[in-house]
């Protein structure tokens, strides 16, 4: 199986700043570091970094002083491809990748409110990376109505977007309850717990624009590289 088409670069860095900021690692009228020294601290080259400072910008999170430098100006609700991620390293932020591990149409599994419309669901299972670290397992359920078959040379290491720019299908609304779990049998050697092992998992229901329950999904997370994390304004 195919690994997810990775976003842009620029967009991948600009995520990676955003989470940096609401983790609080940059804070407000922080300068960041000269562009040449970022660039290549980040492994990219500085028109690619520029690129990723221009969306910064357009979003408010940076003020671009000529002569002097960029500064952060950390917003509490900012839009972003991962905001309804909640997952970050224990020391914050991290920049989410996803390997995609499988995707089939299958009859909805018992545990989940009932939502939807159809009685199959497409069944995406995934290990979620924070800066190249394993930190996530997540069974991801989409309604089937909404398609009849995914693509899985489109999807996306942001599902969300998939879904936007796929099937039309805006994710409005997410609700999270933890609780305590153990790894499933079908977790990678990669992830770090073995199957069994106890484990915190996220159950999400999540709404698309008209209102209607449109997926669910387990999220398994290793509490030993990362944590839930939501900030109440």
């Amino acid at each position: 199986m195919p690994d997810t088409h990775a976003l842009p670069k620029y967009v991948q860095i600009s995520e990676l700043l955003i989470r940096d900021i609401q983790a609080g690692r940059l804070v407000d009228g922080e300068r960041l570091p000269p562009e040449r020294e970022m660039a290549a601290r980040l492994g990219i080259s500085v028109g690619t970094l520029r690129k990723s400072l221009r969306e910064l910008s357009a979003l408010g999170l940076l003020e671009r002083v000529q002569g002097s430098g960029n500064y952060v100006c950390a917003q509490e609700d900012t839009q972003s491809v991962y905001a309804f991620f909640r997952v970050e390293l224990l020391e914050g932020g991290g920049l989410p990748t996803a390997e995609l591990l499988s995707v089939d149409r299958l009859p909805k599994p018992d545990g989940f409110a009932r939502f939807g419309g159809s009685d199959e669901g497409h069944r995406i299972r995934r290990l979620r990376r924070l800066n190249g670290v394993p930190a996530v397992l997540e069974e991801i359920w989409l309604d089937g109505s909404h398609t009849e078959t995914i693509d899985v040379d489109a999807l996306r290491e942001s599902l969300y977007l998939y879904y936007r720019e796929s099937l039309g299908l805006w994710i409005t609304r997410a609700e999270d309850r933890l609780h305590l779990s153990v790894v499933p049998d079908w977790a990678p050697v990669t992830f770090g717990p073995k199957p069994g092992h106890p484990c915190v998992r996220a159950t999400r229901i999540s709404q698309g624009q008209d209102g209607a329950l449109a997926e669910a999904s387990w999220n398994w997370i290793n509490t030993d590289v990362a944590t839930y994390v939501a900030r109440i304004t």
